[in-house]
């Protein structure tokens, strides 16, 4: 994917330079070329294609920090409080309090 990103750029460089030494081209114009036929559309492509990437370093690091925790003594996250011992509920339903 790289290599196509660079190539691409390159090709998009050699369209700006042409532009700028262009009896009717302007600096202002390679500028422009370089920017909306180059860095817009590959920065566009490179961020969709490193996605899945992104997401697999995620779960990567959300799992290490699940291991690290569970290494420690740490209860998993369960989303319950503990009882007054320090404890947490072995019911998995939180009880229902009834109002007065």
């Amino acid at each position: 994917m790289h290599l196509v990103i660079i190539a691409w750029l390159y090709v998009v460089l050699m369209m700006a330079v042409a532009e700028a030494t262009n009896t009717t081209g302007t600096v202002l114009g390679a500028i422009i070329t370089f920017v909306l036929y180059g860095l817009l559309p590959m920065g566009l492509i490179a961020y969709i294609m490193g996605t899945p990437s992104r997401r697999r370093a995620a779960r990567a690091r959300q799992q290490a920090e699940r291991e690290a925790a569970m290494k420690a003594g740490a209860a998993a996250p369960s989303g319950l409080a503990p009882d007054p011992g320090g404890q947490a509920s072995a019911d998995p339903l939180a009880p229902v309090r009834k109002e007065p």
